[in-house]
């Protein structure tokens, strides 16, 4: 992908695209104690649209706590050879999902700028990778009901 220099309001069609195949996705809040960066890899993480992303957490996660005391956000994901980064604020739509077998909170974000933060003169070879370590079967039927919850 070639760097783009200009900040965009929205996703790309890639950048879509790229968020349907549940990349490694890495989300910044700012820590609700301390006041500093917190960075927590998340999996369930859907685009809603060119203007908005969904994810579910636990809902005794910090993550939560940190985004109802700051709702600014920066969401981090690698695809198409770079690093793209988004921007926005959060509104917290369910704090416990029905239907699904876990707790779990649903949480949006309005996007306010979609970047590529990739360093000057390189590019992504090969994605990170990684797969759950608990039955599969399973997995798979957690993943459908959160999905379900949050995109119903």
């Amino acid at each position: 992908m070639a760097k783009s220099k200009s900040i965009s309001t929205e996703l790309s069609p890639e950048q879509l695209l790229l968020l349907g195949t549940n990349p490694l996705i890495l989300l910044s809040t700012v820590d609700h104690e301390s006041g500093s960066p917190s960075i927590s890899a998340i999996s369930w993480v859907k685009a809603i649209d060119t203007k908005s992303v969904r994810f579910a957490i636990t809902s005794n996660s910090r993550i939560l706590t940190n985004v109802k005391a700051a709702n600014k956000v920066t969401l981090c994901f690698i695809g198409g050879g770079t690093v793209h980064t988004v921007t926005g604020s959060t509104q917290v739509l369910t704090e416990k999902s029905d239907g699904v077998a876990m707790t779990l909170s649903i949480v949006e974000i309005s996007i306010d700028a979609v970047f590529d933060s990739m360093f000057w003169g390189a590019q992504i070879t090969q994605a990170p990778a990684y797969e759950k370590t608990y039955d599969a079967d399973k997995a798979q039927a957690l993943d459908d009901q959160v999905y379900k919850a949050m995109l119903g």
